[in-house]
């Protein structure tokens, strides 16, 4: 997908749109410090509902910047890519994983497949459980995990 950085996004289906500047703040210094040039995002609540906004801001200002929409139910399900954005993203082997475990698997792909985690999680569910994996990935050196 990528050969530079990779960037993937997690939050919850809650998030407040008061953390869209603290979203967009953490978007541009990936860009800009860290070198992040590919982002990648799924689209079934209002985190990915914000960062697919921020991400299309982005884009006007950094045109070089691909995104990407996490589509882990592809091969049942249409999806319109979002405006701005260059395709979507169905990660290997997720054809194996049973339906109601492909969203789970396709995070877990993500982290285990991305430079840069940011992530805005405050309740106890699947995503705190691939937020504490990629905090362990991270103590390994693995990748990098931005809390909002």
């Amino acid at each position: 997908m990528s050969d530079g950085k990779t960037c993937f996004f997690i939050g919850n289906r809650h998030t407040p749109s008061s953390i869209t500047d603290q979203l967009a703040e953490a978007v541009e210094r990936h860009i800009s410090e860290y070198g992040v040039n590919t982002f990648t995002v799924g689209h079934y609540g209002g985190f990915d509902y914000l960062v697919q906004g921020v991400l299309k801001e982005a884009k006007t200002r950094h045109d070089d910047i691909k995104l990407y929409l996490l589509a882990p139910y592809a091969l049942t399900q249409k999806r319109e890519i979002p405006e701005s954005f260059d395709g979507s993203f169905y990660p290997e082997g997720l054809e194996a994983v049973p339906l109601r475990y492909a969203i789970v698997q396709a995070n877990r792909y993500m982290v285990q497949n991305s430079d840069y985690l940011i992530s805005y999680c405050h309740h106890i569910g699947n995503t705190r459980n691939i937020v504490e994996y990629a905090q362990r990935r991270e103590k390994k050196g693995l990748i990098k995990v931005t809390l909002l």
